[in-house]
């Protein structure tokens, strides 16, 4: 019998999933769907590591192949998201407590945002295994950030970053503009960032009864003024980030 449960890593973009690997001594790799899984042991615990890929439907399949696939009894999700929230800063992470689909309408024959079928917009993390992400990315964030280089720090003003918990959208659209981000902030003021994947892996995993967490670091803030030198961000930021959380939650 396992004394852990096996463990989903999800990663939503291929330096994420790299950074998690390389913690994996054992890893075999299995290609279903078109997805390579990779199945293993980190700190002597099964893990099954997947890239989730972009958007909501793909989410959704990743979700559904680790559960009845891969039989795996918790899932993790590590990536970025854009800032919403008022003090929500670059290099800040985000910790979902409970997650919203921003474009499902299906007015007037449901409410806006409710999820036709559920009577509710909303989905929940799982509590104790958020409780448990939210311990290993404050230790993170008070050993990691003063590691960044100089010229890291300076490229994206990183300034003491923090944790902060609460409400996470997803959506199919990359939201990069200020129009939108401030449209989006208006229309749910709780929302404290916003990607294209969370809500619809907490979806499938109530419907199974699959425990989920799910972390994003903070790439920009979703307007006009994004970063454009993301795969740096990706490379000397997010992906240490990822890494360093699922380390310190596995260990």
């Amino acid at each position: 019998m396992n004394k852990t449960p096996r463990t989903a890593i999800v990663a939503a973009l291929h330096d994420e999933l790299a950074s998690v690997l390389a913690l994996m001594p054992d890893e075999q790799k299995q290609v279903i769907g078109g997805r390579a899984f990779w199945v293993g042991h980190l700190h002597g615990q099964e893990v099954v590591a997947v890239l989730s890929g972009i958007g909501k439907v793909a989410a959704a399949t990743t979700a559904t192949l680790l559960i009845e696939r891969f039989h795996v009894q918790r899932i993790v999700f590590t990536g970025v998201a854009g800032g919403l929230g008022p003090g929500v800063r670059v290099g800040d992470v985000v910790l979902a407590r409970s997650f919203l689909q921003h474009d499902m309408d299906a007015s007037p024959l449901f409410p806006r945002h409710e999820v036709p079928g559920y009577g509710r917009a909303r989905f929940d993390a799982d509590s104790g295994l958020a409780d448990a992400l939210a311990l290993a990315c404050e230790r993170m964030l008070g050993a990691l950030p003063p590691q960044l280089d100089a010229s890291t720090v300076q490229a994206f003003a990183l300034q003491t970053p923090r944790l902060h918990q609460g409400l996470l959208i997803s959506g199919d659209r990359f939201v990069a503009t200020t129009a939108e981000s401030t449209k989006l902030q208006r229309e749910l003021p709780e929302a404290l960032a916003v990607e294209m994947e969370g809500a619809a892996f907490a979806q499938v995993c109530h419907d199974f009864g699959v425990p989920l967490a799910v972390v994003r670091t903070i790439s920009d803030r979703a307007d006009d003024d994004a970063h454009v030198d993301f795969p740096r961000f990706l490379r000397d930021v997010a992906s240490r980030y990822s890494g360093a959380i699922v380390r310190e939650l596995m260990a």
